[in-house]
């Protein structure tokens, strides 16, 4: 997202984020995503941008925000800053977009009260409006009015807005957490695709694939296994006992970043999207049971092995997110995804294309 322990150097957490992109560049990864959080000094990055303009002409990776909250900024703005990455990028842009889900955020920027939802949606709808349309634009909603007007001077480029390299916009994608989402139905008649996030249960997962289906079919897109993407938290070792100490250390890499998500979503009441069952008590939701449900661990094989299942579980995914998290020891985290390039999806393709 990424998320490290506030106790860390952010100038050397920065590095390490920056790093791992160019590992997972050079490992034959094939896309990256970075979250965007403006008030939280464990998720680090304010302009996820910004991040990937800094790696922009380092990579062959198709790179995106994960997403950009839309209701925190002005949708000119946005539609602007997007459109000069998608050239940089010459097109391997990818725009994650969302409402938001760090509160804090929401109240910093003075909407902990509005309908963040409507405010999404007017958002996105502006920003494809300035990228389809002219100056002076004229746009007149309920959050945002946006016009050039007052100020058009066409023959000097004045109050003219960039529009993206790819057209008529790059790929939108939207990340999906809650089971049977009205959300990601609405989204996928729009042609937009979904990334479900990796800290609920793939039987929760597997509700999503007929919700897209359904949304597709409603706005007459093509149903295609290949645009969906599945987050997951994985960690790869030569070894097994390795893999199981570093993955379910509750002091550890993978243990801190579900504690700090879990204490996030706790203090507002939505514990459920850890549970495999809605009517788990609370108190019953701890750490343990979590980092013994939802990360995937193991030597290469098992991992597989375990891929290969959740696929079958939750349905035709074409994308696997390898979620990033803290290098609490950097040397492991690297062979991770090392031995996830080289060992395990060779493994999997192999099984799924043996089916």
């Amino acid at each position: 997202m990424p998320i490290h322990p506030a106790s860390r150097n952010y100038t050397q957490t920065l590095k390490e984020d920056r790093e791992a992109i160019l590992v997972a560049d050079r490992l034959g990864y094939i896309e990256a995503f970075i979250g965007e959080h403006i008030t939280d000094v464990c998720e680090t990055i304010p302009s996820p941008l910004s991040f990937i303009a800094s790696v922009a002409h380092d990579t062959k990776l198709r790179l995106g925000p994960g997403t950009l909250n839309l209701p925190n900024s002005h949708p000119a703005q946005i539609a602007a800053h997007v459109a000069m990455i998608d050239h940089m990028l010459e097109g391997r842009f990818i725009l994650g977009i969302g409402p938001g889900g760090l509160r804090s955020d929401w109240e910093v920027f003075g909407n902990l009260e509005q309908d963040r939802n409507a405010m999404f949606v007017e958002c996105i709808d502006q920003i494809l409006a300035l990228w389809a349309g002219d100056a002076p634009y004229d746009l007149d909603g309920q959050y945002w009015k946006i016009s050039t007007r007052k100020t058009l001077l066409r023959e000097a480029g004045q109050g003219l807005i960039l529009k993206p390299y790819q057209k008529p916009h790059p790929e939108i994608v939207i990340t999906v957490v809650v089971a049977n989402s009205r959300g990601l139905a609405a989204a996928a008649a729009r042609g937009w695709h979904p990334i479900s996030a990796n800290f609920i249960h793939p039987h929760w997962v597997a509700t999503h694939w007929p919700t897209y289906k359904e949304g597709c079919e409603r706005g007459g897109h093509a149903i295609r296994g290949e645009d969906w993407r599945v987050a997951r938290s994985i960690f790869v070792a030569d070894d097994a006992a390795t893999a199981k100490r570093y993955a379910l250390d509750p002091d550890g890499a993978y243990g801190f970043y579900f504690q700090n998500l879990m204490a996030k979503r706790r203090a507002r009441g939505m514990l459920d999207t850890f549970k495999h069952d809605t009517a788990m008590p609370d108190s019953d939701c701890t750490i343990e049971y979590v980092l013994n449900h939802l990360p995937i661990h193991g030597t290469p094989e098992r991992v597989a092995e375990k891929i290969v299942e959740l696929r079958r579980q939750v349905g035709p995914f074409g994308t696997l997110l390898y979620v990033g998290h803290d290098w609490h020891d950097a040397a492991l985290a690297k062979r991770s995804l090392e031995l996830m390039a080289t060992e395990v999806m060779p493994r999997v393709n192999r099984a799924l294309g043996e089916q």
